[in-house]
């Protein structure tokens, strides 16, 4: 059986799917990796960076400023997800609550209160240089 070449507009569905699902996981390593080290480890945004970039070059988006902000825009996204998760995680240790339930809890102006004491300096630098990276991977 001879092979043929997968369609690309057929399979434009997998890279958002790949996207979130990546995205997704690397959360929950990045998670756990935090609550076991006992620090922000904010180093893992710069993997998160490496990591969406790489999600879209194998999920076949062409090249370019729209993969680009792509990128960007799931290294946020990764950035964001995982401070929320984090700020209810330790909240819901001390209040006896599952994780989710303590993310379904959490209002926007407490994690936001919470999560900037969290960040120093050192946290936002590699977070910013996670996004710079992200756009430089991906274009």
């Amino acid at each position: 059986m001879p092979h043929t070449p997968c369609d690309t507009r057929s399979a434009r569905w997998i890279v958002p799917v790949m996207l979130l699902l990546g995205s997704a996981c690397f959360v929950l390593v990045w998670t756990l990796l935090a609550i076991y080290l006992e620090s922000q480890s904010s180093w893992m945004a710069v993997v998160g960076a490496i990591e969406s970039a790489l999600l879209l070059r194998l999920g076949g988006m062409r090249p370019g400023i729209r993969r680009a902000a792509l990128a960007v825009g799931a290294t946020a996204g990764i950035i964001l997800l995982f401070n929320w998760v984090m700020v209810a995680t330790q909240i819901g240790m001390v209040m006896g609550l599952n994780p989710l339930d303590s993310a379904l809890k959490l209002g926007m102006h407490h994690a936001q209160i919470l999560a900037s004491l969290a960040n120093g300096g050192a946290d936002l630098a590699w977070m910013a240089l996670a996004l710079v990276l992200a756009w430089l991977l991906a274009r």
